[in-house]
């Protein structure tokens, strides 16, 4: 089946995953560069929204650049600063128990967060390499007192170099399982951070596109946020497992790649 992109092409703003989309791991995908340059010789506005939290918006620059892509660290937006932004508007310098790497624990020190490990307003939970048993065992202690429980996305899984790895979700599950209590999520596809990713671009939704590989997270945020919805097939959802929703993305694509094109063939 094959269809055009004009429409998608006339959009003045994208707003772009990146785990999936962009890059595995540490290996940039195929038709990314042409895909940016795209961006910008089309004066394009975009945004890299990101459910991870582990990185700053200056350190996804340094990644990107590392596998050769110059992309100034204002066009990044990630669930810490989103999750930062959210707690800050709730409860003006709080304190927090996080579980997280550096891009969350300073998102939330830059808006006047303290880090409290004995009566917290939240314990914050992102992705991290470094989890333990002992810090599951403090987590579930802290909320159990009374800490509300804030997960920083609410992905299950994501593409790694090697194959699909635990996200913040899985992770998060035997807190949640241990003291009845269910995280917030802020990452997509909660209405908020999308809110955060327009008001940064400066555009109105129907004038903005959602790129994205997963249909739970970066399609649904589109379609519940009014945005037209790309499907990439570069991550982790395939053309068979679209089945297994009861909503579709406006485009299906094998990977950014195909955005430069004016027509492409699904799946082909």
């Amino acid at each position: 089946m094959k269809y055009s992109l004009e429409a998608l092409h006339n959009k003045r703003a994208f707003i772009c995953d990146m785990d999936g989309v962009i890059y595995h791991g540490n290996r940039l995908l195929p038709g990314v560069p042409e895909f940016v340059d795209w961006l910008n010789r089309n004066g394009k506005e975009y945004l890299f929204l990101t459910n991870s939290s582990e990185r700053a918006p200056r350190e996804l620059a340094q990644k990107l650049k590392r596998l050769g892509l110059e992309i100034s660290e204002d066009h990044f937006y990630t669930s810490a600063l989103a999750t930062a932004s959210f707690l800050a508007s709730q409860c003006p310098e709080g304190s927090v128990y996080v579980i997280g790497e550096p891009g969350l624990v300073n998102a939330l020190y830059d808006v006047g967060f303290s880090m409290n490990d004995y009566n917290p307003d939240y314990v914050v939970f992102g992705e991290t390499r470094s989890l333990s048993y002992e810090k599951i065992e403090r987590a579930v202690e802290l909320v159990l007192k009374g800490a509300k429980l804030i997960g920083t996305n609410p992905d299950v899984t994501a593409p790694g170099e090697r194959g699909i790895i635990p996200a913040c979700s899985a992770l998060i599950s035997p807190i949640e399982l241990a003291t009845g209590k269910k995280a917030y999520y802020i990452g997509k596809p909660n209405p908020l951070i999308m809110r955060h990713a327009l008001k940064k671009l400066g555009c109105p939704h129907d004038e903005a596109a959602i790129i994205g590989d997963r249909m739970d997270t970066d399609i649904i945020a589109g379609i519940e946020s009014e945005l037209d919805t790309v499907l990439v097939l570069s991550g982790v959802t395939t053309l068979e497992s679209l089945q297994d929703f009861p909503y579709r993305p406006m485009y299906i694509l094998n990977g950014v790649g195909d955005i430069v094109k004016d027509e492409i063939s699904i799946g082909k």
